[in-house]
């Protein structure tokens, strides 16, 4: 999501150039293996796999899925996905279909989100992309902004959008509320449920709309749980999205508030060139290092999913 004031087609174009900038250089940010796979309800659906050494081996490894932010794509969260990919983890991360930096005619259907995670498991445990061997005993799955409020779901978080529609006439003005008046939420196509119990733990970082969960399906949820929030998150803001989840699990949560962070700073940090030309999405708040936040949120989902898993 984005602060500026535009149509959501340029927020999402927007959102995913800020995921594409690094300063890692550019080819650091390929992953290992880009493929498609068919959506039974139509089109394809892209992803790209993150390979630990020796994947080939037929050892099976662990597996952990990424699902972005609105407008973002399958390389979002490269930075996370190759710390994972380095401690061995198989990392798979998909591009959503109606809810990209190239087509967001689907973007306020969150709830469409979690079955399009369910059928890169599916096609990764089933075929590891024809390289790596998964251990279908231990999935896990990492979520940012609406990426986060989809792995929600994911570990059987059963959302109602009359929550969502009911919170947007009281806060009309929050950002959510401002995107989803540009493009309402179609209540009959919902999907209140998306639960995969093949998941097993989950790191949820800046969820979106927490408060869309009811409190019977969160407090049923009992897997690990690593749940980050921004302390000055402008885009997704206290106490409606993080504290629900937060305060409601059947399962207290590894939780960590990050101080002085802005909903952007789980995005990788920003090159020059991208801080120039996108600084509402790329610009951290004065003494505020991302960086360095990167390191150590990465090494601490990598420690996390390690315990966990």
């Amino acid at each position: 999501m984005s602060i500026l004031h535009k149509p959501i087609a340029l927020i999402a174009a927007l959102a995913a150039c800020a995921s594409l900038a690094s300063a890692a250089p550019v080819l650091a940010q390929q992953a290992d293996r880009v493929f498609r796979f068919a959506d039974p309800e139509g089109g394809e659906i892209e992803a790209g796999l993150w390979l630990p050494d020796g994947a080939g081996d037929g050892v099976p490894r662990p597996l952990v899925v990424i699902s972005h932010g609105n407008g973002g794509w399958y390389r979002g969260h490269h930075d996370t996905a190759e710390a994972l990919a380095d401690a061995g983890f198989v990392v798979a991360s998909l591009t959503h279909p109606g809810d990209n930096w190239q087509d967001d005619s689907r973007s306020s259907q969150l709830s469409d989100r979690p079955r399009h995670v369910s059928l890169l498991i599916d096609r990764v445990t089933r075929e590891g992309s024809g390289i790596a061997a998964i251990d279908p005993g231990r999935i896990g799955a990492f979520g940012f902004s609406a990426g986060a409020f989809t792995v929600t779901a994911l570990v059987g978080g059963v959302s109602d959008p009359a929550r969502i529609l009911r919170h947007c006439q009281e806060q009309p003005a929050f950002f959510a509320c401002r995107l989803l008046a540009l493009q309402p939420i179609n209540a009959p196509e919902w999907r209140p449920q998306g639960h995969d119990p093949r998941v097993r733990a989950a790191v949820v970082a800046g969820p979106a709309l927490g408060l869309a969960f009811t409190d019977e399906s969160l407090a049923a949820i009992q897997i690990p749980i690593q749940l980050w929030q921004a302390a000055d998150d402008e885009i997704l803001p206290a106490p409606f999205n993080a504290e629900p989840i937060r305060d409601r699990l059947g399962r207290s949560p590894e939780y960590h508030r990050v101080a002085d962070a802005g909903h952007y700073d789980f995005l990788p940090p920003c090159a020059p060139e991208m801080m120039a030309a996108i600084p509402a999405l790329c610009r951290s708040k004065p003494g505020f290092d991302r960086a360095a936040f990167h390191q150590m949120f990465n090494r601490e989902v990598v420690r996390f999913f390690q315990e966990a898993l």
